[in-house]
């Protein structure tokens, strides 16, 4: 009987304190509009840059080595120095080279004696022969020491020709127009042939940058290369930090093959670079111009919240209750981005006071009131 007793008492106070709370919630109203600040999506054609990791390369480049070996005997230019093709850059010493030259035009000099020693018996004998006045033997063995001497001129021939390549390998010449680097030789350096290396001389003007595209966008690039407007429409221009190259380039060549480990391939632009400003070895990001997102839908990035991965904006709705839209979001450009699949233009969305709300908040454009001050 007691227990009863106290259940109905629970139950009355339960329903006398959800009574008054009801009638406090009534008193107090619906709860207040967010403000916030709204925004019409429209579209609009999105211009943008797909940006790329590049490296700047000479076009033509060679490192200097020296095919005879010795000492540095001279040096003919200023590092950093524009070269021409055939100019002297460096001197071997090449008095070895020289005395072995010297030898062996001797030795042609006395080889040739012997064919014309051989050259004459022969003719004797074939003379001779004539009127059998020797014996066929005889004849048979001055032709083939005729056929033996003329074999040991073209071989002292040869040796010569090799022994003067010494020595002309002992002067070093540039093997094409560039900017020849800092010498990594002095005067009196010994070198050793196809080892030591002397200098770097590359083309700088115009100079590649290379860059790897994801496979997929090898018919895009494609279509560039065949471009010819291309360069007018500054397809492709490069970014140093916050500076902008001011020169646009084109493209060069597609590599031949894509990597099959990573799926990408190598493209190579060419930029003029009349003033020097790009150098070999210098990183880069290579700047694409996009077109391709006509009649885009462009919104303030500010408008999206992302939750578990997912992106949403807030739509206004009637009585201007809001509801969350999930968007699929394309390029950023600046502060705003595309929005791919999700709103459509027409549609209202809020820019601003998205942490604020919640499916189905209330809102208004209007500023807040000032809270009202109590009286003294």
């Amino acid at each position: 009987m007691k227990f009863t007793q106290h259940i109905f008492i629970i139950f009355v106070l339960a329903l006398a304190f959800f009574s008054c709370t009801d009638k406090h919630q009534q008193q107090q109203g619906p709860p207040p509009a967010t403000p916030v600040t709204i925004t019409k999506v429209t579209n609009t054609n999105a211009v943008f840059y797909d940006e790329y990791p590049g490296t700047i390369t000479a076009l033509n480049e060679i490192k200097l080595t020296s095919q005879v070996s010795g000492y540095v005997t001279g040096i003919y230019f200023k590092d950093g120095d524009k070269v021409k093709k055939g100019q002297r850059l460096y001197s071997i010493d090449a008095e070895v080279y020289r005395a072995n030259l010297n030898q062996a035009q001797a030795g042609l000099q006395v080889q040739e004696s012997n064919l014309l020693k051989a050259q004459k018996d022969a003719d004797r004998y074939h003379e001779l022969d004539k009127h059998d006045a020797i014996a066929k033997q005889q004849v048979d063995y001055a032709d083939a020491a005729l056929e033996a001497a003329k074999k040991q001129v073209a071989a002292a021939k040869a040796n010569v020709a090799s022994v003067n390549a010494d020595v002309k390998f002992a002067s070093i010449e540039a093997p094409f127009s560039g900017t020849i680097g800092i010498s990594q030789v002095k005067k009196g350096t010994a070198v050793v042939a196809g080892q030591t290396v002397l200098n770097t001389i590359s083309t700088n003007n115009p100079i590649a940058v290379d860059f790897t595209v994801d496979q997929k966008n090898i018919y895009r690039f494609n279509e560039l290369q065949q471009d010819k407007n291309n360069v007018k429409d500054s397809m492709f221009t490069l970014a140093f930090s916050d500076e902008l190259y001011p020169l646009p380039g084109n493209i060069s060549f597609i590599d031949r093959a894509v990597d099959p480990q990573t799926g990408t391939i190598k493209v190579r632009l060419v930029f003029p670079n009349d003033n020097g400003m790009l150098k070999p070895g210098m990183n880069t990001t290579v700047r694409v111009k996009n077109t391709a997102s006509k009649n885009a839908t462009i919104i303030p990035y500010e408008a999206v919240t992302e939750q578990l991965g997912e992106f949403y904006v807030y739509v206004v709705g009637d009585s201007s209750k809001v509801s969350q839209q999930k968007v699929q979001l394309g390029t950023q450009i600046g502060d705003n981005v595309i929005i791919k699949d999700g709103l459509q233009a027409g549609e209202t969305i809020v820019v601003k006071g998205v942490q604020n709300l919640h499916q189905g908040s209330v809102i208004t454009t209007a500023p807040p009131k000032p809270a009202m001050q109590q009286k003294k």
